[in-house]
């Protein structure tokens, strides 16, 4: 049986028109410079090791150096990769043809060994603050039936394990046991089958890539890359008209309608496949940290394990206001995981009705009449306007009575403390990478299980076992309508449940010198494969 996959995004490319005062772009040179990019995204990667961290600055970069067996392209459809083919021969068997003939960037060849030594590597990284054995975990064997020929067994049906695998970028065999995450960030493991070759690394500034002219596939138009990271939007902005660099990610929403206009810049655009949310801390049957009464005083329970509260925190947040004034309307509201026209999307369910009246009578009802004093984390430079958003909602919640402190951080302090579990309520955002709900199903909203990687970036720390058993169940349904209906239901029920509070949906906008064209991606990752000059 071939995977069958279905979404349906759309991505646009839109040129400027009209000058900047005072402001223009430098040309590049003639001769080498000509085949270099310098590029610049929003956000540093934690690590080069691509089994490290389940987080798209990772992968965006992993995505020039390794190779997974299938990849996805611009809408989120699986393409092959380093497999040719893949079919499920039994309900317990996959089986994937593997492509001949391709190097390593060491010169070693890809085999199948490569892959079973991949695999068994990715649930023995070292303190991975967001493990992909959630991706391997399904894998109950292998076999190599020959160098170019693996089968997987898994313990019944399983249909995304295609999918799955596209988040496993492989590395060769011959880094030898147990390679260290340390050996990946000083470069000496940071070995692939990518059209590029990572050649130095500096965490939190830039990478230098030379393009790896054994790669299989289609050659990429820049010899050189220069991945530059900047986090500040204005200096991102900045950066690309002033010359200093060619194409970035991220574009402010205040700066779109503005470049959109100066004919010495092109924009690319597309709805994202990342939904933007809040947690709750649920691990405290006491009140968690950052929580107290109308005065100060202390909780004797933690109000987010009440659902009318949960459920009055979602209706106090006016979402078309924050799309509209916020994010200058490069979102979408949205009250789940998804957009419409995506695979598992359900289309009953809308965002939260904004009603700050009912909400305030939700507060009472639970034993809150003058509501509560709270704090509201989030990043203040890793997703589209993620400061402006947590401050939003902060007036809004402080109007319904939850008295909101507001607290941005930079992102490496942020993620690091959310992983400790040490906020009561925060912002953080999820990119679906294979397009359809079982991915933040199982990422997000199961109970978090070490054990099997389920649940490995729910820092709510939700539980529903009834819900649980419905997620694991619709892994196991071989039949694509059969699947989405569960996971429909499955999406249903969590967000019935308030189990996370979904605000809206980004569009992604990357902005590049007139002259250069990008093939804008669902998944929102930054490639230089991508970037290339117009045909003329």
């Amino acid at each position: 049986m071939q995977f069958s996959f279905r979404a349906a995004l759309r991505g646009t490319v839109l040129t400027g028109a009209l000058a900047l005062a005072a402001l223009g772009l430098t040309a590049l040179s003639q001769g080498a410079r000509a085949q270099t990019l310098t590029l610049a995204v929003s956000a540093s990667p934690t690590s080069v090791d691509p089994h490290y961290h389940t987080f798209g600055p990772n992968e965006s970069l992993d995505d020039h150096i390794f190779t997974p067996l299938v990849k996805m392209d611009e809408k989120s459809r699986p393409v092959p990769g380093l497999a040719e083919s893949w079919k499920m021969l039994d309900d317990n068997t996959w089986e994937f043809k593997l492509r001949p003939g391709v190097k390593f960037h060491n010169g070693a060849d890809f085999t199948a060994e490569d892959v079973v030594y991949t695999i068994n590597r990715v649930p023995t990284v070292a303190n991975s603050p967001g493990s992909f054995k959630i991706y391997t975990k399904a894998v109950a064997g292998m076999e190599i039936v020959d160098p170019h020929t693996i089968r997987f067994k898994t313990n019944g049906i399983y249909p995304l394990l295609p999918i799955d695998l596209s988040q496993i970028y492989i590395i060769p065999h011959g880094l030898g046991p147990n390679p260290l995450t340390e050996d990946f960030n000083s470069l000496k493991d940071a070995i692939g089958t990518g059209p590029y070759k990572i050649v130095s690394y500096q965490n939190g500034n830039k990478a230098e890539l030379e393009r790896f002219d054994g790669y299989y596939g289609t050659k990429p138009h820049w010899q050189h890359v220069t991945y530059r990271m900047i986090p500040n939007d204005g200096a991102r902005t900045s950066a690309l008209l002033a010359g200093d660099v060619d194409f970035i990610e991220n574009v402010p929403t205040t700066d779109v309608a503005t470049l959109s206009k100066n004919p010495k810049v092109a924009l690319s655009e597309t709805t994202s496949l990342r939904f933007v949310y809040l947690w709750l801390n649920r691990s405290h049957q006491d009140a968690p940290p950052d929580v107290s009464g109308p005065n100060g005083e202390k909780l004797d329970k933690n109000p987010y394990n009440d659902l009318r509260v949960r459920q009055a925190l979602s209706m106090a947040i006016n979402r078309d206001a924050i799309v509209s004034r916020v994010m200058e309307n490069l979102a979408i509201p949205t009250g789940q995981f998804l957009a419409p026209g995506s695979y598992s999307y359900v289309p009953d369910l809308p965002p939260a009705k904004y009603d700050p009246a009912q909400a305030k009578k939700l507060l009472a009802a639970a034993g809150y009449p003058h509501g509560f004093r709270a704090t509201l984390t989030g990043p203040n430079d890793r997703y589209v306007n993620d400061g402006k958003i947590i401050q939003a909602i902060g007036q809004m919640w402080s109007r319904i009575g939850v008295q909101t402190t507001v607290n941005a951080l930079t992102w490496p302090t942020f993620i690091g403390r959310a992983n400790k579990l040490e906020f009561s309520s925060f912002l953080l955002a999820w990119g679906i990478s294979s397009g359809e709900a079982s991915n933040p199903l199982r990422s997000l909203i199961h109970t978090y299980d070490k054990s099997i990687g389920w649940g490995a970036v729910n820092r709510g720390r939700y539980h529903n076992p009834e819900l649980d058993a419905m997620i694991a169940g619709a892994m196991k349904i071989g039949d694509d309508a059969k699947r989405e209906k569960a996971l429909q239901d499955a999406t249903r029920i969590a967000m019935n449940d308030v189990a996370i509070i979904p605000l809206h949906i980004q569009k992604n906008v990357w902005g590049m010198k007139a002259g250069l064209t990008y093939v804008a991606r669902a998944d929102e990752a930054t490639q230089a494969m991508g970037v290339t000059p117009v045909k003329k």
